[in-house]
């Protein structure tokens, strides 16, 4: 589409099944890689990814072309793929379904990118629901709690 221009900047955090401690530190510059390339191959610009034991924080300029859940669709089904071709894990690796979208300005990349790249220190104190529910909260965004990132260990 000629003369169609945009600049869009989108957090998108997503966790894994029932938010397992799964990602480990041996393997998950492997896994950054293999998202960063996913990402990449859709013509979506990477500006931060990192993850957390139990989750991970990606933050792309998004292209035009493409949706988000189309997006995360291919970087969930592709990493898991990724993750379990590798045997990283004993058992089966699967995402959590759903995910966390935030849009951020121009202004703001600076910020979500140092958020993101320090997300090991900030965890060593906060707890991922409650980092979820805060960005929730932060952006305004209403939700049910049942709903999110289901824990057998909430029960």
């Amino acid at each position: 589409m000629s003369n169609t221009y945009t600049r869009i900047y989108i957090h998108i955090i997503f966790a894994v099944r029932y938010r397992r401690a799964a990602i480990e530190q041996a393997w998950e510059d492997q896994l950054h890689k293999c998202i960063t390339g996913i990402v990449q191959n859709n013509g979506h610009k990477i500006i931060a990814i990192n993850a957390a034991s139990d989750h991970l924080h990606l933050f792309i300029r998004l292209n035009r072309v493409q949706s988000i859940s189309d997006l995360m669709r291919q970087v969930k089904g592709d990493s898991s793929e990724f993750i379990n071709k590798k045997n990283f894990i004993k058992h089966k690796f699967y995402w959590q379904e759903g995910h966390g979208t935030f849009s951020n300005s121009r202004s703001q990349i600076d910020a979500v990118a140092k958020y993101i790249m320090n997300q090991k220190q900030h965890h060593v104190n906060t707890r991922f629901r409650d980092e979820y529910a805060d960005m929730l909260k932060k952006y305004k965004i209403d939700y049910n709690k049942q709903f999110i990132f289901h824990d057998p260990k909430d029960e």
